[in-house]
């Protein structure tokens, strides 16, 4: 089985910048995607970003496209979320996820982290 665990989240003025970081342990395939996911107070968890572990494509989703950066460590087995002119609306739980199918469906996620908070003041 697989585990993950989120660091780096905290509480940040609009504009600043944090970086999120999910260790990846246990047992995993060799072609694997890892995505973070985030669900902000009242809202349905959304996707935010994904990286294919192979090859490093990157996916996005358009309010965050220019601002997150998504990047792997191999030599670490750690994913990172590099977060950029943080506005008020970021402000959610953050996870992280590893899928071996679609890298923005949810429910293609196989495995799951505990969450970071990210909080964003104005």
């Amino acid at each position: 089985q697989v585990q993950l665990a989120e660091s780096g989240g905290g509480l940040v003025q609009a504009g600043g910048s944090l970086r999120l970081s999910c260790a990846v342990s246990g047992r995993t395939f060799s072609s694997y995607i890892m995505g973070w996911f985030r669900q902000a107070p009242g809202k349905e968890r959304e996707f935010v970003a994904a990286i294919r572990w192979s090859g490093g494509t990157t996916y996005y989703r358009d309010s965050v496209k220019g601002r997150f950066a998504i990047s792997r460590d191999n030599a670490k087995n750690t994913v990172y979320l590099q977060i950029n002119s943080l506005k008020s609306e970021d402000t959610a739980v953050y996870y992280c996820a590893l899928s071996y199918n679609s890298p923005v469906l949810s429910n293609d996620y196989k495995y799951w982290g505990q969450g970071t908070q990210v909080t964003v003041s104005s």
